[in-house]
């Protein structure tokens, strides 16, 4: 099976590397909570206790969920985009562009307002990876069964 790289996939290379830049993002934003709450290393999250009496530690919790949250969903964001870019590549690449950007409002939100503050992101990455994924699937589908 001969795989061609379309012209305009340079785009999905593009949208792929910016998951790299915010997978940056969370880091810095989880390790500044992390030093505003006085946590250390090597404790992943504040207890219970810490983070209802400090806003700093709930803050921070809330930071490296966010952060843990992308980092589960951040492999398959790439491959579903990565697959599905070699037959559409231009809704590839905006799909993907759309969803980094929605793990940005993800992690602002849900630092900022706590649980409640991450649904939009959530809403609006999850639509984008959902897409993603059955593209990558009726791609795969299509060079299986030679469509």
């Amino acid at each position: 099976m001969a795989i061609t790289i379309p012209d305009e996939y340079g785009y999905v290379l593009l949208a792929a590397s910016s998951t790299f830049i915010v997978s940056f993002f969370h880091s810095g934003l989880t390790s500044r909570k992390r030093r505003a709450a006085g946590i250390k290393y090597p404790i992943t999250y504040a207890s219970p206790e810490q983070a209802e009496k400090d806003p700093k530690a709930f803050a921070f919790n809330c930071a490296q969920r966010a952060h843990a949250n992308f980092m589960e969903n951040h492999t398959s964001a790439l491959a579903a985009m990565l697959i599905s870019g070699l037959k559409y590549p231009v809704y590839a690449a905006g799909l993907g562009a759309v969803w980094s950007v929605s793990r940005v409002f993800y992690a602002l939100g849900y630092v900022n307002r706590g649980p409640q503050g991450r649904e939009a992101g959530a809403a609006v990455g999850a639509l984008a990876n959902l897409t993603l994924v059955g593209m990558a699937v009726y791609t795969g589908l299509g060079a299986a069964l030679k469509w």
